[in-house]
């Protein structure tokens, strides 16, 4: 909990000094990390959550979820269009839509099970076709066939820069693209360079160990 404070200082810290006008939403990136570790957090209020992967999430928040009324759960991983039903079960927000046959799963599903979620595109902003994300050449078009074929609820778009490179240039240009598009959520910054992310307008940080520490991986 005093390692959330802590983060939370720097974030106001940051836009207190260059006077910016957001307030980004601090997701607690929870990937293998114990319940007996989050639930501090909970207790205090603390309401935004990240997970990679669907099976982990449902072990963790299935039940916690009936409990904590107003907890808002992050899908933030890669997902498998046949894991979408049960992302948009459990999940409030998606932050990895990334290929037209996802988008169209997960709006079979939101119709069939009533629910809409806050989506985020995934931008591949390298151009490399190895890389995850919609092509920088073909995100008008994505934007388009996702709200106005599907009716998807996307609300911004969202990044991972490369490893070791300079995130700073990575996240500026996520928000002039989102900026063309005229979306205002910008899902980008994680635990190594969240401040070069606040000061190009993030409004959702995803930080993992620079709140609950170092991951212990078996």
């Amino acid at each position: 909990m005093e390692q959330l404070n802590v983060i939370k200082n720097k974030v106001k810290d940051i836009i207190n000094k260059k006077q910016l006008k957001i307030d980004p939403k601090i997701i607690v990136v929870t990937k293998t990390f114990p319940f007996n570790k989050i639930l501090p957090l909970l207790d205090s209020g603390h309401i935004h959550y990240g997970e990679n992967k669907i099976q982990e999430a449902e072990n963790k928040w299935l039940a916690t979820k009936n409990r904590y009324k107003d907890l808002q759960l992050h899908m933030i991983g890669k997902l498998q269009t046949n894991k979408a039903k049960k992302a948009v079960q459990l999940f409030d927000y998606i932050h990895s839509l990334d290929n037209a046959k996802l988008a169209l799963k997960l709006s079979q599903y939101q119709n069939e099970l009533g629910k809409k979620i806050k989506l985020f595109i995934q931008v591949n902003l390298t151009d490399e076709k190895q890389k995850v994300g919609v092509m920088l050449n073909e995100l008008n078009h994505f934007y388009n066939y996702c709200t106005k074929e599907l009716s998807l609820n996307i609300i911004g778009l969202m990044c991972l820069p490369p490893i070791e490179s300079n995130s700073y240039k990575y996240f500026e240009l996520l928000k002039k693209n989102a900026d063309k598009l005229n979306l205002k959520e910008l899902s980008m910054g994680m635990s190594s360079d969240f401040e070069q992310a606040i000061l190009n307008g993030s409004t959702y940080l995803r930080l993992g160990t620079a709140i609950l520490g170092e991951r212990t991986l078996t």
